[in-house]
């Protein structure tokens, strides 16, 4: 299974069960659903490229195990 094979639902549903910060959270909807960029969360967010970037690393692992990806 890849990502492309996975539903904005259930990509948001694992999102919501699975990170427990609610900006992280915001942050991996906005990554993973919406396609939004890097720089453009940061500002959104209010913190820097960089930060933007760990927390979605660091989360999407977890999250591409759920899925099987």
């Amino acid at each position: 299974m890849t990502i492309d094979n996975i539903t904005n639902f259930e990509i948001r549903a694992v999102i919501d069960e699975y990170i427990h910060k609610e900006r992280d959270r915001e942050i991996m909807k906005r990554r993973l659903c919406d396609g939004i960029c890097f720089e453009p969360l940061a500002e959104e967010f209010d913190l820097s490229a960089t930060q933007v970037k760990n927390i979605v690393y660091r989360c999407q692992n977890m999250i591409f195990k759920r899925l099987k990806c």
